[in-house]
């Protein structure tokens, strides 16, 4: 007989007292959304109608050998253990390399273990036995590199596409986790909904996989671009700074939250900002100024 959503959540919520057993500080364990534990224990008394929203968690892990926390990102679908959890792994002692081996292996062992048994102390344990051995890797890598006297970066641009974006949490979401990771660009919230990021390639990587959590639908990296450099990546930036806009609605909606933005004046910014090219790639049509209309 295969397992209720509601049979799961029940387990997500049991395993999320154990944690907070096993790691009493709350520095240790961090849960994304204040109330989502509550409304999850209220859903399951029957006193919230709507499905709780999924349970998003961090946990600061430390070994006797490291002197820093490795911090393991833990996203669970409504339908886990059934399925298996979204797990992440980060480390200021791991190398780009180290990086995406362990959660690759991480990943390859979660995969492996019963579904329907309960996995993230798995996961805590695998991770506190692994990570000392991928540290050390990073270390060797580095010292092979010592003798090179410039090491190339990758500056990258991403252009990203979403169907609108309105929600205040989601909003903040995206300015918070832009400047936490230090790459510059905007958000045009509204209807169509766009994200511009740049700076360090990782970290613009880093960015696009956690603003996704969790499954963002209707949302699409359209276009990106990236160049080698070995000094400062400042010259190469269009923006200065993350911020947000917001412009006025094309036509007169009132007080309806379906309106489209006036993308005339969205293509004067990006001509300003000497990307006017990119207004094709992520709407299919010419760029117009806002005195011209746009068909919808």
């Amino acid at each position: 007989m295969s397992t209720s959503v509601r049979e799961c959540l029940e387990l997500q919520l049991l395993e999320m007292d154990m944690l907070f057993s096993m790691f009493p500080r709350k520095e240790d364990i961090v849960v994304k959304g204040v109330n989502s534990l509550s409304i999850l224990q209220r859903y399951l008394e029957g006193t919230y109608e709507s499905l709780p929203p999924s349970i998003e968690f961090n946990v600061f892990i430390k070994t006797d050998d490291l002197k820093e926390k490795t911090e393991l990102h833990v996203y669970l679908p409504h339908s886990y253990p059934t399925k298996e959890p979204q797990l992440f792994v980060r480390s200021g002692a791991l190398d780009k390399l180290q990086h995406n081996d362990l959660n690759k292996c991480l990943t390859t062992y979660i995969n492996s273990l019963e579904r329907g048994d309960l996995c993230i102390t798995n996961a805590i344990q695998w991770l506190t036995d692994n990570i000392s051995s991928y540290v050390e890797k990073s270390k060797l890598n580095n010292g092979n590199e010592a003798d090179v006297k410039k090491v190339s970066i990758t500056f990258h641009r991403m252009w990203i596409y979403s169907h609108h974006i309105y929600r205040q949490e989601l909003r903040k979401k995206i300015l918070d986790c832009a400047k936490q990771l230090h790459l510059t660009g905007f958000c045009l919230t509204g209807k169509p909904g766009v994200i511009c990021i740049e700076g360090d390639k990782e970290r613009c990587e880093e960015f696009w996989r956690d603003i996704r959590y969790p499954n963002w639908k209707h949302i699409s990296c359209k276009h990106t671009e990236s160049q080698e450099v070995t000094d400062s990546m400042d010259s190469l930036r269009l923006f200065q700074s993350f911020e947000e806009l917001t412009f006025e609605a094309h036509g007169d909606y009132g007080l309806r939250n379906d309106y489209h933005m006036d993308l005339g004046q969205f293509f004067e910014y990006l001509r300003r900002h000497q990307s006017e090219h990119i207004f094709q790639i992520l709407f299919g049509i010419e760029g117009k100024s806002s005195s011209d209309s746009f068909a919808e």
